[in-house]
């Protein structure tokens, strides 16, 4: 068993194929299952409790779902631009608009991680901050990568591990946080 799993098992509270890929990359043995918490974005304006409620929420719906003791990490990432969450877009005519706000200007993404001790009930929680500086994008520019890489089910319409060279002018901070689960901090929060 490794270290930090003395307790049991982690379970991954997400059906994003990237976190999954990102914890295969980390020294814990854990398992995939959704969560069936439904996200309710009520708000635009950015606050880490907004982002860390979320997280909270995923990682709480799959506690009554197991029956053995566990540990269950639920993150949720967001892309904010001037105080502004940029979620994910409904359509490509709204990924353009996300893509063509974010062009040129710098911007942040926080993951949230929440983790959630089944046996003792103890939750542990950590936020990252990363930074995304955008080269000035063509319109043609943003509806190649909308095409080529429909990027519907991303939080600000894009996937820095997909974008082609020319789209980004540099990145400050945890490349895997921007991705959606910063290895470090869940070290942190799992040990």
């Amino acid at each position: 068993m490794k270290k930090g799993q003395e307790m049991g098992k982690i379970i991954l509270a997400s059906s994003s194929p990237r976190r999954a890929e990102i914890m295969k990359k980390t020294k814990y043995e854990f398992r995939v299952i959704p969560s069936p918490y439904v996200e309710e974005h009520t708000t635009t304006v950015f606050s880490y409790d907004f982002v860390e409620n979320l997280a909270y929420n995923k990682a709480k719906a799959l506690v009554p779902l197991v029956d053995e003791p566990c540990l269950i990490v639920g993150a949720d990432t967001i892309v904010v631009l001037d105080n502004e969450i940029l979620g994910k877009p409904e359509n490509k005519e709204d990924a353009f608009n996300m893509l063509k706000k974010l062009s040129g200007k710098t911007h942040f993404v926080v993951t949230a991680i929440v983790v959630i001790n089944t046996e003792t009930g103890k939750v542990k929680k950590n936020s990252t901050t990363s930074y995304v500086e955008f080269e000035n994008l063509t319109d043609k520019q943003i509806w190649d990568y909308i095409e080529k890489f429909n990027p519907l089910d991303k939080a600000g319409s894009y996937g820095i591990q997909e974008i082609p060279p020319g789209y980004i002018k540099e990145y400050r901070g945890s490349l895997e946080n921007i991705i959606g689960l910063c290895p470090k901090a869940l070290e942190e929060l799992i040990g």
